[in-house]
């Protein structure tokens, strides 16, 4: 080990330990694809291609945002990784494809096993989630560039889909129905509002406000992003899915025009569904506007589906029996790529 290497901050020894430590973790997400172990120069994924008549790749990279300021205050990193995959495999979820592997990488300003340990921890628990293998990775030693404590993730996945099978809402017509599933909490975007309205109102992430329930601050907002890709690809498998939408930064407003041809927009039935009373407490914690709320958040749906009209019951049914909390929230209407509520804008 380089003495003056650690003397400038950077400890080879913990990097071998925390190697060390998450070879395990990554183990324990393995597909019979996978080739060989961790800690070479390249993951080896050997390609199903006798399964696919014409496959397409889906590939999806993202990472946590500032949701990460609340681990770093809480000193709790076993959920941040979870968020990592999800933003990623929910992404290419939306096209159809199977998540096949996925990568991390994870810089540091010091490296401490244990923690190191934890992330990936989280990293695995999403990827087993997700069905898919944690191949490789980076963790990066990076004194000067984070403070002490801080580290950043990110996440790259690869999925593959069927061409024929590609949901890429251009099937999308007047008069089919929008169905919701829910969220698991505010997710992973946000958050820099989040902490804006916590700081201004000088709140701790110990406290417990009645309108959550009295449940910590913290512990609600480190709740992990769900993954919807077994739904998904068990969903798609039997019925007719038009158009599906991660409910991610930019909320309802931005995200569902993504997926609307030409000449078709959405009515979303305000009230159609729960929400999370966290949303609640931030809408009233910084007044709030409708505009402000969709286009921020989730708002307690964290995947949206467009199916034909005929099929939306047996979605729903469905989707429950793989364990979603699914609502009929609104309808596909003429219009110009917009979304309405109520057929209002929002």
């Amino acid at each position: 080990m380089s003495e003056a290497y650690k003397k400038a901050g950077v400890d080879i020894a913990a990097g071998n330990e925390a190697v060390r430590r998450i070879r395990r973790h990554a183990l324990s997400t393995a597909r019979p694809e996978v080739l060989g172990g961790i800690g070479g120069f390249g993951g080896l994924f050997r390609f199903p291609a006798g399964k696919y008549e014409d496959p397409v790749l889906v590939s999806g990279t993202d990472g946590v945002g500032t949701k990460l300021k609340l681990a770093f205050a809480l000193d709790r990193h076993d959920t941040i990784g979870i968020d990592c995959v999800a933003m990623c495999v929910n992404d290419i979820a939306v096209l159809g494809a199977e998540p096949l592997f996925f990568l991390d990488y994870l810089a540091v300003g010091t490296l401490v096993p244990e923690k190191v340990e934890a992330i990936v921890a989280g990293v695995a628990e999403g990827c087993r989630q997700a069905g898919c293998a944690l191949i490789g990775g980076e963790t990066a030693e990076m004194p000067g560039v984070y403070g002490e404590g801080e580290y950043d993730i990110a996440g790259f996945a690869v999925g593959v889909v069927e061409r024929s099978k590609l949901i890429d809402g251009s099937s999308v017509a007047p008069g089919d129905a929008v169905i919701g599933l829910a969220s698991s909490g505010v997710h992973s975007n946000g958050y820099s509002l989040v902490r804006k309205l916590i700081r201004d109102h000088g709140l701790a992430l110990t406290d417990r406000p009645a309108a959550l329930g009295g449940a910590s601050i913290g512990d609600v907002l480190l709740t992990p992003t769900r993954i919807y890709v077994k739904t998904v690809l068990g969903l798609a498998s039997a019925f007719r899915l038009k158009g599906l939408v991660h409910v991610t930064g930019g909320g309802f407003v931005e995200n569902i025009p993504r997926v609307l041809p030409e000449g078709t927009a959405v009515d979303i039935v305000p009230g159609s569904w729960p929400v999370p009373p966290v949303f609640d407490w931030l809408e009233k914690l910084g007044g709030l506007t409708r505009r402000d709320l969709f286009t921020t958040f989730n708002m307690g749906i964290g995947m949206v589906m467009i199916v034909p009209e005929e099929e939306a019951e047996a979605v729903i049914r469905r989707a429950v029996e793989l364990g979603e909390r699914a609502y009929r929230i609104g309808r596909v209407t003429e219009g110009s790529r917009t979304v309405l509520f109520g057929g209002e804008p929002a």
